[in-house]
């Protein structure tokens, strides 16, 4: 099937709104500035936000040595938790109300800067995170913020997002506001060399998965496209490179590029069915995310090129990347991004079907319930129903 064939381009014009707010300062070393950054726009009494693991790692010290040296106030919160509640972000909000902050700093993966994020809402706003699920529910200015990755994946540092669970009833929340933005995000790759080759694994998978998701959705514009082309091209030729070379940080600095163009395309367009599917399976099966977005990709990818448009935009992702020539089908060239992806989870040495996940047969139906009831199903190419969802997960099952 081609392109003539089905008069369909994936360069037609669609209508769009994009602004870059977020400055991206990238580069070895580039965490060194983070002092003066914030000085420039106007911190004075910093919280940092992180976790843990960052802090064993000495991330954490060296951020805040480098803020202090510019004259900066720092402030420590190191209880990020993967997958933040609304009681991470409270306690995250006590400690910053107590240390009279005017900026944030989030250090870490999606989970560190999604609480900053999370903080900045109730810190500026007041209320609740509930008050916020949604989009542009804040009246009022945020403090500035600057997010430092220390993953290539989530591209949390590019959206204007904070993903937070309820507490209670464990619903993940979607809180969307210009507002919540980053002013500066930092890459710089020296941070993920400390990370264990699993989570190196699971997140890049994650930006790949974004990648290929944004470029098809229902939001998709042209601006949204060409960030998920960029950041398909980088990420799919970087990823082997930092499994095999975990050290190399022209690697590391490629994948970390890649998922923050990925992320600023999620910003400009959406994810759709592979990340409604993945959801469920985190839930119940504390299956890592990047885990089990990559495992459903494959097959998202082949349910959506049942659909002209997504066909030929795939086709033209695999050609980009060089994955299959110019003259070769459309057909050929979906198939060539669905065995690469799989071809992915194999060189990770990752699980590449639900039944070594131990995901039951038994579990599909409660799993594709809630699948479909994720928002970015919503959003995905082709309309994704409950049997559906039984089906790609029957698929993955293998």
């Amino acid at each position: 099937m081609s392109d003539a064939d089905n008069n369909v381009s994936p360069s037609d014009l669609r209508a769009f709104d994009f602004s870059s707010r977020t400055r991206l300062v990238a580069g070895v070393g580039s965490v060194e500035r983070v002092g003066e950054l914030a000085r420039e726009i106007g911190a004075h009494k910093v919280l940092l936000v992180t976790d843990a693991g960052i802090v064993a790692a000495g991330h954490a010290g060296r951020v805040q040595r480098n803020l202090e040296a510019a004259g900066l106030r720092v402030t420590l919160f190191d209880r990020a938790k993967e997958n933040p509640t609304t009681k991470c972000v409270d306690d995250c909000v006590a400690v910053a109300r107590a240390a009279g902050v005017d900026g944030l700093v989030g250090l870490g993966g999606g989970s560190s800067m999604d609480t900053a994020k999370g903080g900045n809402f109730i810190l500026t706003n007041g209320g609740r995170m509930q008050d916020y699920w949604g989009v542009g529910k804040a009246t009022k200015p945020m403090l500035p913020f600057i997010a430092i990755p220390t993953t290539a994946g989530t591209g949390s540092e590019m959206q204007s997002a904070a993903l937070i669970a309820d507490e209670e009833t464990h619903q993940k929340m979607a809180c969307l506001d210009p507002k919540c933005a980053a002013r500066v995000a930092i890459l710089d790759p020296v941070l993920t060399i400390s990370q264990p080759p699993r989570v190196t694994a699971c997140t890049g998978i994650d930006a790949i998965a974004h990648a290929v998701e944004t470029a098809v959705t229902t939001r998709r514009t042209n601006v949204s496209q060409k960030l998920s082309t960029e950041a398909f091209k980088l990420c799919l030729a970087a990823f082997p490179e930092v499994l095999q070379t975990p050290n190399d940080l022209d690697a590391r600095g490629r994948m970390q590029l890649g998922a923050a163009y990925a992320g600023a395309a999620i910003e400009n367009s959406m994810l759709g069915a592979a990340h409604a599917a993945a959801n469920p399976l985190t839930a119940h099966f504390g299956i890592a995310h990047g885990q089990a977005v990559g495992l459903m990709l494959p097959h998202v990818v082949r349910f959506n090129a049942h659909e002209a448009a997504a066909q030929v935009i795939y086709a033209a992702l695999a050609r980009a990347a060089g994955l299959v020539s110019v003259n070769e089908s459309d057909a050929r060239a979906v198939l060539a991004i669905c065995e690469r992806l799989e071809g992915f989870l194999a060189l990770a040495r990752l699980p590449r079907t639900l039944v070594k996940c131990g995901v039951a047969e038994t579990a599909l139906a409660t799993l594709a319930e809630e699948a479909a009831r994720q928002w970015t199903a919503g959003f995905n190419p082709r309309p994704v129903t409950k049997e559906d969802f039984v089906n790609l997960y029957t698929a993955a099952r293998g």
